[in-house]
């Protein structure tokens, strides 16, 4: 039997936090919420939620130096997990109501408002799912659940030379397409909501503990 991972909910400000937890614990893992720096760093996994404005969940992630955080994991290889905004910050840049926002810029690309139609876009979609997903595996025809009206519209990292590319999930509301997952080695995440996703959700986040 496999041992129980410990994995650490980010806790800065920006919500979410305690149905994330919820949804951890009910797939199995040891889940603390939790702001401090060095049980973000030495856990099994970091989950980064996130809900709201670009800039404002940059700004609590700062804060509690989040962001040193999750680049120490990744240098380490330590998985991380974006949720939402929580995926949206881990690109270069955020422009909302015409202002820009720096992101952690572990990812180029920009979030930027969908070209769709109605916003924000609020509810069950499918996704397309490369062959070869850790985090879909087994839920690759199932629906998520979305709230969001900003999204990365273009993917724009060139495959690397020797390393593996990275898995890009993509979704299509009213015919604008975005970037719904991504998988690039320790570092995942997801635009849609899992921990709100029922049991395909819970599936997904029980894939990736699995995968620490």
């Amino acid at each position: 039997m496999q041992p129980k991972r410990d994995v650490v909910v980010l806790d800065y400000g920006s919500g979410n936090v305690r149905s994330a937890t919820r949804a951890l614990e009910k797939v199995g893992a040891n889940v603390t919420l939790t702001a401090d720096r060095e049980a973000a760093a030495e856990a099994d996994g970091l989950v980064v939620p996130g809900v709201g404005a670009f800039a404002a969940c940059m700004a609590g992630l700062r804060a509690v130096r989040g962001h040193e955080v999750v680049g120490r994991r990744l240098a380490g290889g330590r998985p991380v997990l974006g949720i939402c905004v929580g995926m949206q910050i881990l690109f270069e840049r955020g422009v909302e109501h015409g202002v820009e926002s720096e992101g952690m810029g572990e990812w180029p690309g920009t979030v930027e408002q969908l070209q769709a139609h109605p916003l924000p876009h609020m509810g069950w979609n499918t996704v397309d799912v490369p062959a070869g997903s850790v985090l879909f595996d087994g839920v690759e025809k199932d629906r998520f659940y979305f709230v969001h009206s900003y999204g990365v519209r273009r993917w724009v990292m060139p495959p690397p030379e020797r390393l593996k590319a990275p898995l890009v999930t993509t979704c299509t509301h009213d015919g604008d397409s975005f970037v719904a997952a991504v998988e690039n080695g320790p570092l995942s995440a997801t635009q849609f909501h899992p921990e709100k996703s029922g049991d395909a959700g819970l599936h997904l986040l029980e894939n990736w503990v699995r995968s620490l």
